[in-house]
């Protein structure tokens, strides 16, 4: 099954912190690699939290967990969130609309669930 959402990159507080402790530490790593989105958009794609998908854009294709936010109100449905880092530079758009700044925020990325889980 694949849908296409809007993502979010963005820094969380749990990545500063586990920031401290350096970005080859395994927390800092499952941070940057878990999706946040909204539960009814997980339940539609019958995903729970823990399980993993794939998110892909023009740029690329990277392998994240996902995981609901804890209050539906805090991220509406068919927006995701992925924390900055490697997994969301790689599908980032490489276009700058004449800024000379790459888009980083807001662009499309289909989510794939293989069904094989």
């Amino acid at each position: 099954m694949t849908e296409t959402f809007i993502l979010i990159p963005g820094r969380t507080s749990r990545q500063g912190a586990a920031m401290n402790a350096g970005k080859n530490s395994d927390d800092y790593r499952a941070e940057i690699s878990t999706l946040q989105m909204n539960p009814a958009d997980m339940a539609r794609l019958g995903l729970s939290d823990g399980e993993r998908a794939i998110l892909r854009t023009a740029q690329g294709h990277v392998a994240v967990t996902v995981q609901a936010v804890k209050r539906a109100d805090d991220l509406p449905e068919g927006l995701v969130f992925l924390p900055y880092g490697r997994l969301s530079s790689q599908i980032a758009s490489a276009e700058t609309q004449g800024t000379g700044m790459p888009e980083s925020k807001g662009f499309e990325v289909e989510i794939i669930v293989n069904d094989d889980r």
